[in-house]
């Protein structure tokens, strides 16, 4: 038990989850995309969203700014989290055009607006849990998703809802969080995606 719980630090890691919301929409939009354009937009996140971080991070931690990728203390936040922001600004600004693909462009603004309010959260020397932000963003998008395009998806409905389990239980497992920063990280990632769904539904 103590190692499928921490295992779930790792597969629902807050960096995965911007590719994971992408992936799932070109999984369940009925739009015809061309395969170039899919590969082009899925490597362009995988880079900007994964690559980038996952570099920036052995810097930082070189510099001694991080001392490990789960940023347990809340000083160590500052800085990934604004270097966060400035690549989902590119990513919004370059890769997902709102006139041509909405959800997406959407998804990525929730996105911003949670990491921007994690953010500010540090600066009051709060620490949410990033991991529960990531993961429940991603299954509101996913809901919305479903309602848009009018898609039955309540099987991977469900099974996102365990993984938002799973990851508060591995988080409190851990000892990484208490209930009030998973809370606050589940609602931080869910009300910026619940807001602007009245954009794009």
């Amino acid at each position: 038990m103590n190692h499928f719980l921490r295992i779930a630090a790792y597969l629902l890691h807050p960096l995965l989850m911007p590719l994971l919301g992408t992936f799932l929409y070109f999984i369940i939009t009925p739009r015809y995309v061309e395969p170039e354009l899919v590969r082009a937009k899925l490597l362009a996140v995988i880079i900007i969203t994964l690559l980038i971080p996952l570099i920036t991070f052995f810097l930082l931690k070189n510099l001694r700014v991080v001392s490990s990728i789960h940023l347990e203390e809340v000083k160590e936040r500052k800085v990934p989290l604004m270097i966060q922001c400035l690549l989902l600004l590119l990513i919004i600004k370059m890769v997902f055009d709102p006139y041509d693909s909405l959800e997406m462009y959407y998804f990525f603004v929730g996105i911003l607006f949670s990491g921007i309010t994690a953010l500010m959260l540090v600066f009051l020397n709060f620490k949410i849990s990033l991991h529960q932000m990531g993961i429940a963003g991603v299954t509101m998008f996913l809901i919305a998703l479903s309602v848009h395009f009018k898609v039955n998806m309540l099987l991977w409905i469900g099974f996102f809802f365990f993984c938002n389990g799973w990851v508060a239980s591995s988080r409190l497992h851990t000892k990484s969080h208490n209930n009030v920063e998973l809370l606050a990280g589940f609602f931080v990632g869910v009300i910026p995606q619940l807001i602007l769904i009245n954009f794009w539904l």
